[in-house]
């Protein structure tokens, strides 16, 4: 018995549709447009902050890119009019105490600031993406922290520990007062948002405004900070290619991202043509 087309599609970018190499396939837009010309609701739903988008407007245009969920739930964003629509921020406080904490905890922690706005780190934290927007850095990050954040960035400087070491560590220490997740695997960083702010809340707030409940909604993501998101919608597929804490959140498993897993799965549930969305 062949399910009814869903009626709203969640999609991470990183690792899910953009590939490795840092583009979306023409195959991949293509299966979206085309689920999308079919009356499908699309978000986005990213780690990312606004500022970050660039790429994802280019490949789609400015005025094809759907409002996005920004910073694993922290912020909803219009694309099309540059606006914030919603934020669920980390206060300060909240943020101080998971400092302290995890600082304690963690073998050479470093700490970074995200706002939608703007970007600050310590001068041991060693930046890979906002290279630049906080050349000098400071010496303690407890220094800049004066409002509510996007997400809180913790990396091991060193790199003596794995992202996933790192977040169980956290997990012990400090998730009875904030959120907390990481996006790479390969890396030595943990994320860390208010506390029940996540894809998950994020994207079941959208569904709502659309009056659309889990079973309406479809999800894709390859990372632990997908897991919520993956976990809440009626449907999921992780991509073969991302991690076990994404494959055990969701129903299914679809191809790899560079083999256009997300892509694959579209075409299957909407009926659209290979050969128009390979061209």
């Amino acid at each position: 018995m062949r399910h009814a087309e869903p009626r709203l599609i969640a999609t991470d970018l990183d690792g899910t549709i953009v590939r490795f190499d840092g583009t979306i396939s023409r195959r991949t837009i293509n299966a979206i447009n085309g689920a999308r010309a079919k009356g499908a609701i699309l978000y986005f739903v990213t780690g990312r902050p606004p500022r970050w988008l660039g790429d994802v407007t280019e490949a789609f245009g400015m005025k094809n890119v759907p409002t996005t969920i920004c910073g694993n739930g922290a912020l909803i964003f219009d694309v099309a009019t540059n606006s914030i629509l919603h934020e669920d921020l980390l206060q300060p406080v909240f943020a101080l105490e998971a400092i302290k904490e995890l600082r304690a905890h963690i073998v050479d922690a470093a700490f970074a600031c995200d706002l939608s706005d703007d970007f600050r780190r310590e001068r041991n934290y060693h930046a890979r993406w906002d290279v630049g927007m906080d050349p000098s850095g400071v010496n303690a990050i407890e220094e800049v922290i004066d409002r509510p954040l996007l997400k809180l960035l913790v990396r091991c400087s060193s790199e003596t520990l794995s992202s996933d070491e790192m977040l169980q560590i956290a997990r012990e220490r400090v998730a009875d007062f904030v959120e907390v997740t990481h996006s790479n695997p390969e890396d030595s960083l943990l994320e860390i948002s208010a506390l029940g702010v996540n894809k998950g809340t994020a994207l079941a707030r959208m569904a709502a405004t659309h009056g659309l409940t889990a079973a309406d909604c479809i999800a894709f993501g390859d990372n632990p900070n997908d897991a919520p998101m993956l976990k809440w919608a009626g449907r999921s597929w992780a991509v073969a290619s991302g991690h076990r804490d994404a494959k055990a959140s969701a129903n299914f498993i679809a191809a790899k991202c560079d083999d256009d897993g997300v892509a694959q799965v579209l075409e299957e549930l909407f009926g659209l043509d290979r050969r128009e969305t390979r061209a």
